[in-house]
């Protein structure tokens, strides 16, 4: 019986590894996945930042306060594009830093 036990703890030790292999592969896959829907994203909000940019520059010949409170939208809407891009941004800058102050240590 005794000699069983080192085959069956390399056999359930081979099961976990496969099981880890499977969900290492698995979550990667979802991430760069990930990583790329958020670059397409990144993508659109840049165009539509300049967009936005280049309407804001045209000027404006009504002075109505509905005509400003419209502009004003405009203006908060390009300003949170513009953050939303540079949080996620962010997000992959503040890896690459972790990942360089890991090496050093």
């Amino acid at each position: 019986m005794m000699e069983h036990i080192p085959w069956v703890v390399c056999a359930s030790l081979v099961v976990l590894l496969a099981v880890s292999v499977y969900y290492n592969l698995k979550f990667a896959k979802i991430i760069l996945r990930m990583e790329d829907e958020i670059g397409t994203c990144l993508d659109i909000l840049d165009e539509k930042y300049r967009s936005l940019s280049q309407v804001l520059e045209i000027p404006i010949f009504f002075d109505s306060p509905q005509v400003r409170k419209v502009i004003d939208d405009i203006k908060t809407a390009r300003n949170s594009l513009l953050i939303i891009a540079n949080k996620l941004t962010s997000i992959d800058q503040e890896v690459i830093t972790d990942a360089k102050s890991e090496e050093s240590n």
